[in-house]
């Protein structure tokens, strides 16, 4: 399930604060994409031609790193690549921005 899937399923039964894919991207201040290879040197394993790395800054200064990386290589997509590994940040993301919104509102109940 894609994460707008996923987004759309929640907002259609969601009666009470949640985390949203929104406010989740609305905190992240930095997103760099790339394929292992090109950032590394030396002698590299040939899988680095096809894992995708996306890095993202959120405003706090915290960091995620998510990855992708197909089975085959002659099913590697750049573009792909790229998407999946963000999505790989997101859904790390999720449960934390869930915890704080679970804490805020417990703090807002005491």
């Amino acid at each position: 399930m894609s994460l707008e899937e996923t987004e759309k399923e929640c907002a259609a039964i969601a009666t009470a604060p949640r985390v949203s894919l929104q406010s989740m991207q609305e905190k992240i201040v930095a997103k760099h994409t790339f394929i292992a290879q090109d950032v590394l040197k030396g002698p590299l394993h040939p899988s680095l031609q096809v894992l995708s790395i996306c890095i993202l800054i959120m405003e706090n200064g915290f960091t995620l790193i998510g990855k992708s990386a197909p089975a085959s290589p002659e099913n590697f997509n750049a573009e792909l690549g790229a998407k999946l590994a963000y999505e790989d940040c997101i859904r790390q993301l999720w449960p934390l921005e869930g915890y704080l919104l679970r804490h805020e509102l417990y703090c807002a109940g005491a």
